[in-house]
């Protein structure tokens, strides 16, 4: 009797001395600590307000805080209303808003963790033991040299009753978070969230973009389709005339032949660009969550492409990462990579919880609820990893490789920002350039047609030098149309390189909450 008291006495000795011991050592964390990359301006980028072009008519960039509605600076209403319902309707900016929800979720479930988990619990139980089991070497059947009789079958003949088993009471444990296993996971989790978060306001920067290219786009074919149709009665009318002088016999059959196939040339450009209005309007109903033709009413009317103000705020170099989603996202995505490493070297050490239990249990109902049938234990267990056949190396393993992965994803997206922003610039510049190239030419081929029509209605010209001038003109407008199209589209594109857009369009957390 007193070896028995010693040795439990013993034993809740050594588990409250293990408990003082490592106790002190839950405020330590394994595994490296995430530092966020340096960030450095590209030196090519310029770091202050430019001199205006020596073009007076070229808008150009300056170094100047960015319209977070950039779209407005197109002057357009119907582009504005576009853009307002992109993050309520777009399809995919919704779908982006369920999976940050969805992170939200798993970051609270993961959260969980840090707290001990409590149940309660109420059971019945009606129960027959096997009159032939271990119930049936029961201590009356307990022989004279202190063995039970009869243990490997039972007492011959011995019946045991069913009876009843009434419990109920509480059951709690917690991990101690010794080695920062469980903060480690709820750092990775904290970092997928943010990751999740950057990605819907990718997600809708890309769809806001989208929206204003497809709009210009489609005010460009509107403006192809306007100078399709202006040139193709210019086509009729030099088919009459050289109709009515071929009748006259001034002229012959070959320049009404000539007259009839430029007439019909400029006719066969008008159903493909009424096609490629009619599908850039069903992509702006798409882009809106709508069905096809949705937006015809509003649309089809022409109007001009949106203009290009004459300056345009683009930021300073310096806030390129802290405006794009894409850059914050791949931060976000290095910071949860390096703390799964810690979770991974936490996964090496002893993990030590606390379990403890107390309630009541009787035979009787009526006896459920006595002092003398409650019940309880206490104590820690602890837990040390010995062999998993390499399972916890290799799972280190993989967590650092994936941490380089994140790394250079990072550095990827970094370097990739600056070349898209540097290139739309470019594209910005040059395409202005080209288009007032394209206003001289356009300018001069105007004349060139005056001339060539009033030469050949006076006979000193033939009819090809006519059906020359035209095409000539043709293709210089709709080169122009076309030049003045990309110069808005060329700016939709350096305000999505810019990071611009999401910040006041949508409150994402608030709409996240609702969905």
């Amino acid at each position: 009797m007193f070896g028995m008291t010693f040795l439990k006495r013993g034993t809740a000795l050594a588990s409250a001395s293990l408990l003082a011991a490592l106790l002190p050592l839950g405020g330590c964390t394994v595994g490296p600590d995430f530092s966020p990359p340096a960030w450095i301006s590209p030196a090519s980028w310029f770091g202050g307000k430019q001199e205006p072009p020596p073009q007076p008519k070229l808008s150009y960039a300056v170094a100047e805080p960015i319209n977070p509605d950039w779209w407005r600076l197109f002057e357009d209403g119907h582009l504005t209303e576009l853009e307002e319902r992109v993050a309520a309707e777009n399809l995919d900016v919704r779908i982006a808003a369920i999976r940050f929800a969805e992170s939200r979720a798993q970051l609270a479930s993961i959260r969980s963790s840090e707290f001990p988990s409590l149940n309660a619990n109420a059971s019945y139980e009606r129960q027959k033991p096997s009159n032939n089991g271990v119930f049936a070497a029961a201590p009356n059947a307990v022989g004279a040299n202190g063995a039970f009789g009869n243990t490997t079958g039972g007492v011959s003949g011995r019946n045991i009753s069913a009876f009843d088993v009434y419990q109920a009471g509480f059951d709690a444990s917690w991990e101690v978070d010794l080695w920062g296993r469980v903060r480690r996971s709820v750092e990775s989790a904290t970092a997928s969230e943010q990751a999740a978060e950057e990605a819907q306001r990718a997600t809708l920067l890309s769809n806001l973009a989208e929206v204003a290219r497809d709009y210009i786009q489609l005010r460009g074919t509107q403006e192809q389709l306007r100078i399709a149709r202006e040139n193709l009665r210019t086509a009729r009318q030099s088919l009459r005339l050289t109709q009515q002088r071929a009748a006259g016999g001034v002229t012959t059959d070959l320049d009404v032949a000539n007259a009839s196939a430029q007439l019909r040339t400029t006719a066969a450009q008008i159903p493909a660009l009424e096609q490629r209005e009619a599908a850039l309007i069903n992509a702006l109903s798409l882009l809106l969550g709508q069905p096809p033709n949705a937006l015809r009413a509003k649309l089809q009317t022409p109007l001009p492409v949106p203009p290009v103000p004459p300056t345009v705020p683009v930021g300073l170099p310096s806030e390129l990462a802290r405006r794009r989603p894409d850059i914050r996202q791949a931060e976000a995505q290095l910071h949860a990579a390096t703390a799964d490493i810690g979770v991974a070297v936490a996964d090496f050490y002893p993990s030590l919880t606390l379990n403890g239990s107390v309630g009541l249990q009787a035979l009787q109902f009526s006896h459920a609820f006595d002092l003398n049938s409650r019940n309880y234990a206490l104590g820690p267990g602890l837990t040390v990893p010995l062999f998993r056949g390499g399972q916890l190396r290799a799972q280190l393993q993989l967590r650092e490789a994936q941490q380089q992965e994140a790394a250079i994803n990072y550095q990827k997206t970094v370097l990739q920002a600056w070349h898209e922003v540097d290139n739309a610039l470019t594209a910005y510049r040059t395409e202005q350039e080209r288009r007032v190239q394209l206003q001289q030419a356009v300018a001069e081929n105007q004349r060139a047609v005056s001339l060539a029509q009033s030469r050949y209605q006076q006979g000193v010209a033939d009819f090809l030098t006519v059906l020359d001038a035209e095409r000539s003109l043709l293709s210089s407008q709709q080169a122009l149309a076309d030049s003045t199209t990309n110069v808005s589209a060329n700016l939709v594109a350096l305000y999505k390189a810019l990071g611009g857009g999401w910040e006041t369009n949508m409150p994402l957390r608030q709409q996240t909450a609702r969905k």
